[in-house]
């Protein structure tokens, strides 16, 4: 750590924002286009997936692209984080329709806690709800990290199908809910702050939203309106997300901190991961992430710029070694490499 900190100070962070500043500004017709592409394709591919024999050629084939194009569509939860307060506005409620809702992911859960793991003062802390310090702890917590996707979904469920509306009855619920229940992080211990919204101000309309979605088909299903199979083909689509999601984002940073000091921007920079990849990474890492390490560097960098950013930064530097150092070959290099790692530091 005392390395990654001294070689912070030698980052040549102002030679490195010269060279992305005109990166900046987001396209909205690339968010529109990639976004309606894959969520139709989401839908469309769960409706086959639904219909085909059970565990037919067909189904699952359908399942493998209904588990790619889902998870990209609700990665843009995390460019709806980072967007200028004020835009995107029909685009935010677009996502929350189509996809955030169903899903019961909506913005609110995103919004204002993500924002908190870029600050100087919170990244990397026991107070970041996106940290936890895998690479100093036994290699078996990642494995229930990873294991916990079997029983988010069902987490999902019971918080807005039952809590919300028990929290409407009981108002001591309501703050613990908020606190312990509203977010999507990784820290268990983590609680959310009353005021950490930024754009999602109406998130009592999503919330509301996503309890009468899961009403209707809950509902539906008792009533035969709806087929069982529905529930348990979107419970396996979800732990599989959620089973993708955790492998990436154990690849997203080295979680080297223990959690009782700072780290700035370019040590944070140095604690994250970039895997430039290929078009396989971006299945696994959508929407820009397969650059994390440079999200970190410059969060207003919208997803559709980081890899020509990627691409100034490793050609463009006067010097580009420590730049380099957050690069990994692929998904299995990144999370062979933190195994190792936190079995070196428990033996």
């Amino acid at each position: 750590m005392m390395s990654d900190r001294k070689a912070s100070l030698d980052f040549p962070l102002h030679e490195a924002h010269a060279l992305v500043r005109d990166l900046m500004t987001p396209n909205p017709w690339i968010y529109w286009l990639d976004f309606l592409f894959h969520i139709t394709l989401s839908w469309t591919t769960f409706v086959i997936a639904l219909q085909s024999p059970l565990l037919s050629i067909w189904q699952i084939l359908a399942c493998v692209v209904v588990v790619l194009a889902f998870y990209r569509s609700a990665i843009f939860i995390h460019e709806l984080a980072h967007l200028k307060k004020g835009t995107f506005t029909v685009f935010r409620w677009m996502w929350n329709l189509l996809c955030g809702i169903p899903l019961m992911i909506p913005s609110f859960t995103y919004d204002g806690v993500h924002n908190d793991h870029h600050k100087r003062d919170v990244y990397g802390t026991s107070k970041d709800g996106e940290y936890l310090p895998f690479a100093i702890q036994r290699p078996s917590e990642m494995v229930r990290y990873v294991l916990l996707s079997f029983i988010l979904p069902l987490l999902l469920v019971a918080r807005f199908l039952l809590l919300t509306p028990l929290s409407y009855l009981i108002p001591p619920l309501r703050k613990l809910v908020w606190e312990r229940a509203s977010s999507l992080t990784i820290n268990p211990y983590y609680k959310r702050a009353v005021n950490a919204v930024r754009h999602d101000h109406h998130w009592r309309l999503q919330e509301f939203a996503t309890f009468a979605f899961a009403l209707a088909v809950v509902g539906g299903v008792a009533l035969g309106i709806l087929p069982y199979q529905l529930l348990l083909l979107w419970y396996v689509i979800a732990v599989l997300i959620f089973i993708l999601n955790s492998l990436r984002t154990l690849a997203a940073h080295a979680y080297r901190n223990p959690g009782d000091h700072t780290l700035g921007l370019a040590e944070q920079y140095l604690d994250s991961i970039n895997i430039p990849g290929n078009f396989i990474t971006g299945l696994w890492a959508p929407v820009g992430l397969r650059y994390h390490a440079t999200h970190h560097l410059f969060m207003s960098l919208p997803y559709h710029n980081l890899g020509k950013a990627q691409q100034r930064l490793v050609h463009g530097l006067s010097d580009n070694t420590l730049y380099l150092q957050t690069v990994r070959k692929g998904l299995w290099d990144a999370l062979t490499r933190i195994w190792k790692e936190a079995a070196a530091s428990t033996r």
